[in-house]
């Protein structure tokens, strides 16, 4: 459902809400800026790399004029086709245009992030304070709300060293499930295995201990939580091809509480939404990069108590997505185990 709104926010129809949110923050996706020529995704879309710097622009300057709390980067934040020399620069360059916002902004990695740099140098420069080069973490802007941001390329075969255990695993699990020598390609490969992609990534064992242990802090605290993470979570909001490769472990453990009210991601550069069968809204967020000269892609996002509010600019879809309530939750699981004992 679209939402109408002032300040360059202009996709959609709704009436403005009147009530006060809880609070508001921005979000923008898949930048990938790189001072190179224009050119296409292997799928032969339009990529416009130098432009994204100009959407970002756009996006910092209405994010203060709306007075958005926050800002949240959903990663690949430079091109994997940068040149490596440049990379420094070419990410300096990006966030010193997020650090024109007035106010946070918090990063994730994503697979283009990995191409240029490895951890140990990127997550310094996207201020991720880590342990062991691990980059989730969780926030609370406010105390009725939680944000967590997964790690998406924990288990990885980019942005680790060769021989770290990490991605020796992702290798091993690669050559487990995608037998063609270009892993980046899914060919033969059906249904949801094409997910086993070399640009994909799983979240750990040890991270996932520690987002059952936030979920269930957040439960207990009486939290809204708001899961984000670079890859998407559910086949319905995006091409399988770009799915983590556990997403389903994962919201084996979401689905445990339900404090989990929505899930955000990027990758899937032509975004989409699903709501899945506990109720869980799922929204990837289209790309910066895919914005031919003068378009924009990027949002604010509104959250109250019993909803979220994304006001898109432009090629990002503006969205209502009103959470349901545990009665909803339970009705939603147990039409699931219906269905799957019949």
């Amino acid at each position: 459902m679209g939402v109408s709104s002032s300040m360059g926010y202009e996709n959609g129809t709704v009436s403005e809400e009147k009530k006060q949110p809880l609070v508001s923050f921005g979000v923008i996706a898949d930048v990938q800026y790189a001072d190179i020529p224009d050119g296409h995704s292997f799928s032969g879309v339009p990529r416009y790399y130098r432009h994204s710097l100009l959407v970002l622009q756009r996006a910092v300057q209405q994010w203060n004029e709306k007075r958005v709390k926050f800002v949240i980067n959903f990663g690949d934040t430079i091109d994997g086709f940068c040149p490596k020399d440049h990379s420094l620069a070419a990410i300096q360059r990006v966030l010193d245009e997020f650090g024109a916002f007035d106010g946070p902004v918090y990063h994730m990695i994503g697979n283009h992030c990995l191409y240029n740099l490895p951890r140990e140098k990127l997550l310094p420069l996207l201020n991720i304070a880590s342990h062991n080069n691990r980059a989730y973490y969780d926030f609370s802007p406010i105390p009725e709300v939680r944000f967590v941001v997964l790690d998406g390329y924990d288990i990885s075969s980019i942005g680790w060293p060769q021989d770290h255990p990490n991605t020796i695993k992702a290798m091993n699990f690669l050559k487990e499930r995608n037998p063609n020598s270009d892993k980046n390609s899914p060919n033969g490969l059906v249904g949801l295995e094409r997910r086993f992609l070399m640009f994909n990534g799983a979240v750990g064992e040890e991270q996932m201990r520690w987002l059952d242990n936030v979920l269930q802090d957040a439960t207990e605290l009486n939290q809204i939580v708001v899961v984000c993470c670079h890859l998407p979570l559910d086949p319905g909001a995006s091409f399988i091809e770009s799915l983590l490769w556990n997403y389903d472990e994962v919201m084996e453990v979401i689905h445990r509480y339900n404090c989990v009210k929505v899930c955000l991601g990027g990758h899937d550069h032509k975004g989409g939404h699903s709501v899945d069968s506990h109720g869980v809204h799922h929204r990837v967020l289209e790309a910066a990069l895919e914005c031919p000269s003068g378009t924009n892609a990027f949002g604010a996002i509104d959250i109250f108590h019993d909803r979220l509010l994304l006001s898109g600019a432009d090629r990002m879809e503006s969205q209502e997505m009103v959470f349901c309530s545990y009665m909803e939750q339970q009705d939603l699981c147990t039409t699931r185990c219906l269905k799957a004992h019949n």
